[in-house]
Formats: C-alpha cells, structure tokens, sequence
C-alpha cells in the first residue's frame, strides 16, 4: 500500500469516479438540438458554425447578445459540436442568440489507436477563422442578435480555444494568428477550461492531451507560448472562469493557475467555483451548474 493511502481515500476516489460517469451520463444524455441555420467560415466539413435563435425575450426587449460557444473533448475527433447542442438551446431559452462553432480535431493516427488531441496548426486556424468571421455571418444569419455584443464561452478544451481567441493580440510576433488589437468580444466566459498547459501536462489531464496538441515532447516547449493561455495576460477583456471543485477531468488547480498568472500579469479574472460539482454539469441543462453558467454570461453580456 502507498505511503499514506488508506482504504478512505480509495473509497472516496471510487466515489468521485462514479459520480463523474453518472454527471457524463446525464450531460449527454440529452438528444442533439438541430440549429436554425448553418453557415461555413472555411471550405472543410469541420469549418461551420450553427446558429441558433433566442426563444425568450432578452432585456427591455433589445437585441439578443450572441454567446459563440466552443465545445470540448480534448481537442480529439470524436467530439463534436452535437454534445453541447442541449446547452445551446438552454441558453436560447435565457434569451441568448448562440453561435456554435465547430473546428477540426485531432484524428486516429493510421486509423489505429485512440484519436490524437488537436491538429496544429489547423485546430487554432479554424478558431481564428471562425472568431474573424463571426460578426458578419451573425449579422446574416441572426438578424435578432446583436453583433456587437458577443460573448465567448467554451467548456473543457473549448475553454482553453475560448481563452487563446481572446488573447491573439498577446501571441507573438511570428505567430499567424496574432491580431493588433484586442478581440471585439464583451467578455470569456471559460467553463472547467485547460487554461494553464503547464499544470495541466503535469496532472496528465485527458491523457496527456496537452503534450500531444502541442505535438509531442519535441515540441512542447517550442509551441507553448503561442498556445498557453496562461502565457498570454493580460487580454485587457473580462473573463471569468466556472470551476466544479470536484472536476477530476480538468481539476481546480488549472484553473486557479491561470488566474494566478493573470494576477501576477496585474489582470483581475473571475473565478467562480462550485461546491460538489465535476465536469460535465457546468454544460448539463439538467444540473443547476448550468444556471450558473448562464448567470455569469449574462453579467458580461449585458
């Protein structure tokens, strides 16, 4: 038995594992919502975003706000946009218009094995690409909606794309996404995101999804700076963070890591942690976290 393991502790890790599966289980046990429209910013099948109507009445009856949503899954193929549709439509129902954005993922290699994390450079292309786009393709496909008035959120791996979308003007000065000025965005909203690839690589979050995006132990160090959120502070725009304290999938500690290093950089980033709460609830329109999430987007979106 490990130096101070006893049977407690690998009973309340059993704990944690199950109730980890049972929070999977519910967020997706939701069907998948079909948008409104669809339109591409790219010539790949990936390259789309789904758009999505508010079905509530916003503030004083203005404009919707548009929450452009970046789902997650370790950067790997498997998951797509689909899962995070229920959430989608949840936050059409708090009077949000919702931009779905989808983006090319890591793929099985020789078609044997488990998927890869991430495609470089295409997975940051596509964000870049689509974050470009997406005042104009809401303005013709969201007539209800507010372009000018968007928030980004994104959950898990869609957290850290959420994050580095709206630091690009921070990147540096090689890097072919980098913007000269700050995103128009009216704030992040970054859901249990993998915001600190140092901390993350070292807990071997998702498998080690971190060190494969960033290509391998070759190249780890070399790409880090133009992909690490924590790296690049401070963005000068609002974010917040949502952080279940019980997430054995991107634990606390990432997340309090990357507000640490915006701290250190003079940036004040919110962080909002919820009690008995993992990973998968935060985007679950079944779980009260949910609730929260749409709170927090609605204290920057208006």
């Amino acid at each position: 038995m490990l130096e101070g393991w006893d049977m407690s502790d690998a009973a309340n890790a059993a704990a944690d594992t199950a109730r980890a599966a049972a929070e999977e289980k519910s967020a997706l046990s939701h069907p998948p919502v079909d948008p409104d429209a669809t339109a591409a910013y790219g010539d790949d099948p990936d390259q789309v975003i789904d758009f999505y109507v508010p079905r509530a009445e916003g503030a004083a009856g203005r404009p919707a706000p548009v929450v452009a949503v970046l789902h997650g899954g370790a950067w790997r193929a498997p998951y797509d946009r689909r899962h995070i549709s229920p959430f989608a439509a949840f936050l059409t129902r708090r009077g949000f218009a919702v931009a779905g954005i989808e983006y090319r993922r890591g793929a099985a290699e020789a078609g044997e094995g488990d998927p890869v994390a991430g495609r470089w450079p295409d997975t940051l292309d596509d964000v870049a690409a689509a974050v470009d786009a997406l005042p104009a393709l809401v303005r013709e496909h969201l007539p209800q909606a507010d372009a000018g008035r968007i928030v980004l959120t994104g959950h898990s791996a869609g957290g850290h794309l959420a994050l580095w979308a709206a630091a690009r003007h921070l990147l540096p000065e090689d890097a072919p996404w980098r913007t000269d000025r700050p995103a128009p965005l009216r704030g992040v909203v970054a859901l249990a995101p993998i915001a600190d690839f140092a901390v993350a690589d070292k807990l071997e979050v998702c498998g080690g999804a971190v060190r494969q995006f960033l290509g391998g132990d070759g190249k780890f160090a070399e790409r880090q700076p133009y992909a690490d959120p924590a790296l690049l502070v401070p963005t000068g725009i609002a974010t917040t963070l949502v952080q279940g304290r019980r997430d054995i999938d991107v634990p606390q500690a990432v997340a309090e890591a990357y507000t640490v290093a915006a701290a250190k950089a003079g940036e004040v980033v919110g962080l909002t942690l919820l009690e008995d709460v993992g990973h998968f609830p935060l985007i679950d329109p079944a779980a009260d976290a949910c609730a929260v999430v749409a709170e927090e987007i609605a204290q920057l979106a208006w």
